[in-house]
């Protein structure tokens, strides 16, 4: 298959990818609100914990799944890691402005902000993060 192939299905599977990741990450969340008592107070606690697996598990499906790169791992990781480290920021500076000003619900706030995420991703992710030596020149 050719490069130039393999390049116009990015966006088809960056959005399969995406929907897994989502789907993992919103699930997760709720998982660990549900399952873990001292959660449902510590709640941010359970984001973070949400955050870090959801983070692996993104990174390993946009590398392998849509990118298929090979270069330096570390440097994309880094370079994928920024990207949602500063939407995490800013997620833990929302969620508790929602859920205890607002008095939305700590799932429904996180679904929200959720949608926020999506579209900047492609960008960032196929521009920064994923680009390859021939996008780089």
């Amino acid at each position: 298959m050719s490069i130039a192939a393999v390049t116009q299905r990015r966006p088809l599977r960056f959005l399969m990818a995406g929907a897994a990741n989502t789907a993992f990450g919103l699930a997760i969340y709720p998982a660990l609100l549900w399952s873990v008592p001292a959660f449902r107070t510590h709640y941010l606690v359970a984001l973070g914990i949400a955050q870090a697996v959801s983070l692996c598990f993104a990174f390993t499906t946009y590398k392998l799944g849509v990118f298929r790169t090979r270069g330096n791992i570390l440097r994309e990781f880094a370079t994928f890691a920024s990207f949602y480290l500063f939407n995490y920021a800013a997620n833990w500076v929302a969620l508790p402005l929602l859920v205890e000003l607002a008095q939305v619900p700590p799932v429904i706030a996180q679904l929200g902000f959720t949608v926020a995420l999506i579209a900047g991703s492609w960008f960032w992710h196929s521009r920064v993060t994923f680009r390859t030596s021939a996008e780089q020149a």
